[in-house]
């Protein structure tokens, strides 16, 4: 009974031994990546704003029309602006006629101080002439004061009106140019009821309709690149320290099946998310498919070891994070890069080891 009770313990062993699923370790290349969620966005993207509040006059573009930097987008309804700087050229005008025209005020001054500078001559010369009679003792002294009296009072006349061609020129001069300032702030004035775009690329959208408010508040249309694309990433902050420039970046979009697109990681956004507790990563296609639409959504792993030909065992074979179950019980092993699938085996185990899957 005894040896009939051993030999049934033995075949139960031996049934249950194998019934349990068992493997080898496998050497293979073993990749550890940051798996992320992957939405697609115009290079250089950005929501184009009014500088002022008005009534929408029209779009001047559609939406996907190529634009060139400086062209206008949208146009505000602005008569008041329109106004003041044709107000504002007519004063401009004014002055420069003031200025230099041919009936300016300064041709009159000139005509007063030619005819001053002839009649100072000729009481320049009649004083002096009666001064040298004088000093011979002849006329009388009277007659004498009084061509000494013109002589002074054309010469200070002179002295006056230079000194009052000399003001109202630069007082002119001021004019226009306070006029000329005048009219360009006009212009600029009536520049900002125009929406324009701030890069060369193509317009996304278009937020506003003729006849709909525009505040500054609120964007009229969003621009961006119409040819380069940036790979936008949410990468959780446990994983962001893993992340580095340059690093490789393998992508997956919905829109594209199961089609693989190469990247590379451009830009790491160094602000945390507080509502999603993620960080911002930016990476660049290698070799971009040919048609992009902003949005297109899809997954991403961002690279961050690769090793070559590694000892590794499937991640469900670990039991406490760093044993295995061999045929001679419990392994502790020392584990390395991982996966979602597998991890490296430094040491504890070969790759002639017969592991069994924890049940």
């Amino acid at each position: 009974m005894k040896y009939l009770a051993s030999i049934s313990f033995f075949i139960l062993f031996n049934s249950c031994s194998n019934t349990q699923e068992k493997i080898r370790p496998t050497e293979q290349d073993l990749t550890e990546s940051v798996y992320t969620s992957v939405t697609i966005q115009p290079d250089s993207l950005y929501k184009a704003y009014a500088i002022v509040a008005g009534i929408l006059d029209k779009n001047i573009v559609e939406e996907g029309d190529v634009v060139a930097k400086d062209q206008a987008i949208s146009q505000i309804i602005n008569n008041t602006p329109i106004l003041n700087s044709q107000n504002a050229k007519l004063s401009l005008d004014l002055a420069k006629e003031n200025y230099n025209g041919s009936a300016a005020i300064l041709s009159g001054i000139k005509e007063e101080i030619e005819a001053a500078n002839l009649k100072f001559k000729n009481d320049s010369i009649n004083f002096f002439r009666q001064q040298n009679l004088w000093s011979q003792s002849i006329g009388s002294k009277a007659e004498f004061d009084a061509k000494q009296l013109y002589y002074q009072l054309s010469q200070n006349n002179l002295a006056l009106l230079i000194n009052k061609y000399n003001q109202t020129k630069n007082q002119l001069s001021t004019s226009v140019k306070q006029a000329q300032n005048n009219y360009q702030t006009s212009l600029i004035s009536t520049k900002n009821f125009t929406v324009k775009s701030a890069i060369n690329g193509k317009v996304y959208a278009l937020y506003k309709a003729s006849g709909e408010l525009v505040n500054t508040m609120e964007p009229v249309a969003s621009i961006g690149s119409a040819s380069t694309f940036i790979i936008e990433m949410l990468v959780d902050e446990v994983d962001i320290v893993k992340i580095s420039n340059k690093q490789d970046v393998i992508i997956t979009l919905d829109a594209y099946g199961g089609k693989v697109l190469q990247g590379e990681v451009s830009k790491i956004y160094p602000k945390k998310d507080e509502r999603n507790q993620t960080f911002k990563v930016e990476a660049v296609f290698v070799n971009p498919p040919k048609v992009l639409y902003p949005g297109l959504s899809g997954e991403a792993n961002i690279v961050i070891y690769k090793k070559e030909n590694i000892l590794t065992i499937p991640r469900s074979y670990i039991i406490n994070n760093n044993q295995v179950k061999t045929e001679d019980g419990l392994v502790t092993i020392t584990t390395g890069l991982e996966n979602m699938e597998f991890v490296e085996v430094i040491s504890g185990i070969t790759k002639d080891t017969y592991l069994y899957k924890p049940e």
